[in-house]
């Protein structure tokens, strides 16, 4: 077997002992030294394999535990080692058959672990030292940025924009992360942290999809539909099928919400007619009202009809404009 120096990389979103086998065969197999003490080399070492911190010249140590045990084990830091990596490339270029360098992944990192870098930098800005304008801020002064991040996502999706998406969800998940570290600011008893808003996710998320999780008979989408509202009425044992509707959405939204939710139930509460109104806004909200139940009968979303035509009618204003300075400038 020819020369080697292996480059043990591993995941710094894991515990440092948790490697697999074919790592910790190379580890016990073959001397191992790392640039400075770290988790992983107090996780090799607690396994019983003696580590070699080297303060300096890491490229003739290896060369040196090669030429003395035909293999070489050294411990990337968090970073990767990529300088030290490049000396060795290059110095193994230059004298083929000294060794070959071979990189070892000990560790992955797990689907989702950018989340955990996310957390750690949301704890850091909202932190003593971090930054003044998260610090002074309260789940009450938020409130309005988390509605305009999730506008301009909805602006994403709308203009079919992947990209753009990507990035605004970003920015809707900067305030679910920074509303959680507030929270651990609150008083005692009333405290939750970003695992309370994970956890609690997931244990709705389980116990609503029976079909996936418990084993239960997958039927149509209706009956799925069907099932996740008899469960949640379960868990939330409500007053009224309307409880539990955001009040604070655009009102075209919040119509036809309401006139959805009492439809599922079969309540049939025909909306005020507007002739029978005195008050003009009275009148033209139950117009209104009439105009989004007929929509829904018809399948249509209203919000989304009535923003079409809006922005149709903006892009004619912006042509009207441009017609304007067109004929000013003859």
């Amino acid at each position: 077997m020819s020369a080697r120096i292996v480059l043990l990389v591993t995941s710094p979103r894991l515990p440092a002992g948790l490697l697999t086998a074919a790592a910790w065969d190379v580890v016990r197999a073959a001397p191992v030294l790392a640039g400075a003490e770290s988790a992983l080399t107090a996780a090799v070492r607690s396994a019983g394999v003696e580590v070699t911190v080297v303060d300096g010249g890491a490229t003739s140590a290896l060369l040196d535990a090669v030429a003395a045990h035909g293999t070489a084990v050294w411990l990337a830091g968090p970073a990767g080692d990529e300088a030290l990596a490049r000396e060795l490339g290059l110095r193994l270029a230059r004298q083929p058959g000294l060794a070959e360098l071979e990189l070892m992944y000990g560790s992955w990192d797990p689907p989702g672990a950018r989340l955990l870098d996310a957390v750690e930098v949301m704890d850091r800005l909202a932190s003593p030292g971090g930054d003044p304008w998260k610090r002074a801020q309260t789940h009450r002064s938020l409130a309005g940025f988390l509605l305009e991040e999730c506008y301009e996502a909805y602006d994403a999706i709308s203009a079919d924009d992947t990209d753009a998406l990507r990035e605004e969800l970003g920015d809707v998940l900067l305030q679910v992360l920074l509303h959680a570290r507030l929270a651990e600011d609150l008083p005692e008893g009333e405290r939750w942290t970003v695992d309370d808003v994970a956890g609690t996710l997931v244990d709705k998320m389980v116990r609503r999809n029976p079909h996936v999780f418990a084993g239960a008979e997958t039927g149509s989408l209706e009956e799925i539909e069907a099932n996740w509202e008899r469960i949640k009425r379960a868990e939330k044992a409500r007053a009224s099928v309307l409880d539990g509707i955001a009040l604070s959405q655009p009102a075209l939204a919040l119509a036809a919400k309401i006139l959805d939710r009492a439809a599922r139930v079969g309540l049939a509460v025909p909306p005020p007619l507007s002739d029978s109104q005195v008050d003009p806004e009275a009148r033209l909200g139950a117009s209104l009202l009439a105009t989004v139940a007929a929509a829904r009968e018809a399948g249509i979303d209203p919000e989304a009809a009535l923003r079409r035509a809006t922005l149709a009618y903006a892009d004619a204003v912006r042509a009207a404009e441009r017609a304007s300075r067109t004929d000013q400038s003859r």
